[in-house]
């Protein structure tokens, strides 16, 4: 597998990779088909990330085909420009073979040379694997946002997740 920043020439791909993901993820914040993003736009926003110093795609390739996904979409103000929310996907049927623990490798790497202190994220609560991933990557809880998406009808819960780089 190789991890590698997401560019331009990897729009249709992206789209595509994240219409299925959304598609096989319950949890995810956008329910299949919502999306209504098209190659040009999402090259658009990559190169709107490319060009920020504190934000950045990374990619999951197996056999010259994305399978995954992680964003880091770094603050806008001085006061908030060390940090990163993060946003993961993997396809379902590479789930649990690594890919997410790759994807954080890549991105602490990224973030120890990129001056970012601060890494964050909200997950699910019933969402077990992910919960697992993010604690086993160093992640913390920090607090619990309250049906803050609802899934099928049902108000869900969040935990709030930071973990802290050593820049």
């Amino acid at each position: 597998m190789l991890v590698r920043e997401i560019t331009p020439a990897d729009a249709e791909e992206f789209v595509k990779l994240k219409q299925q993901v959304e598609e096989s993820s319950e949890y995810m914040l956008w329910e299949a088909g919502e999306r209504k993003a098209n190659p040009d736009q999402q090259r658009k926003m990559i190169e709107r990330i490319e060009s920020d110093e504190n934000s950045t795609i990374f990619g999951a390739e197996e056999e010259g085909k994305l399978i995954g996904f992680l964003m880091a979409i770094g603050g806008n103000a001085r006061r908030n420009k060390h940090s990163v929310y993060i946003v993961i996907g993997i396809l379902k049927e590479s789930r649990g073979n690594g890919v997410g623990t790759q994807l954080f490798y890549e991105l602490e790497k990224w973030a120890l040379t990129h001056q970012i202190h601060r890494l964050e994220l909200t997950v699910v609560t019933q969402n077990v694997a992910a919960v697992s991933l993010y604690k086993k990557m160093g992640f913390e809880i920090e607090g619990t946002k309250r049906h803050s998406l609802l899934i099928n009808g049902v108000y869900v819960d969040e935990f709030y997740m930071s973990k802290l780089s050593k820049v």
